[in-house]
């Protein structure tokens, strides 16, 4: 091992507005807040999700792959249809609620994430 894991960065066009976001939706807290670099996440010293203002910022789309995804956050739940009414509550869009165990929703920038129950 040559260290521990720190954080996730997702890059975005509005750092406050998506921290925001994913703040409601996990129950973190700010742990670091500038204007262009927004860090959540349980507590200071643990890993936690950076959202960094990229100028020009483009949004993946899911599934198409002109502009691939890359990667994307799971977020455990213990019922799809209420969490998915929150998350939509707080500007998540529903892109594919068709598998059993999860649904595919987009956060206020375009970026996908999961809401899973098994």
């Amino acid at each position: 091992m040559i260290g521990s894991w720190h954080g996730l960065v997702i890059d975005c066009n509005d750092p406050q507005t998506l921290a925001a976001f994913y703040q409601e939706l996990l129950g973190y807290t700010r742990v670091q807040d500038e204007s262009d670099w927004v860090v959540i996440g349980k507590s200071p010293d643990q890993p936690g999700i950076a959202f960094q203002k990229i100028e020009n910022f483009v949004a993946p789309t899911w599934p198409k792959e002109h502009i691939p995804t890359q990667m994307h956050i799971d977020i455990k739940v213990d019922s799809l249809e209420d969490a998915s009414n929150v998350a939509i509550g707080l500007g998540a869009t529903l892109l594919s609620n068709s598998e059993k165990i999860f649904w595919v929703f987009s956060d206020p920038e375009g970026h996908p994430f999961c809401l899973v129950c098994f």
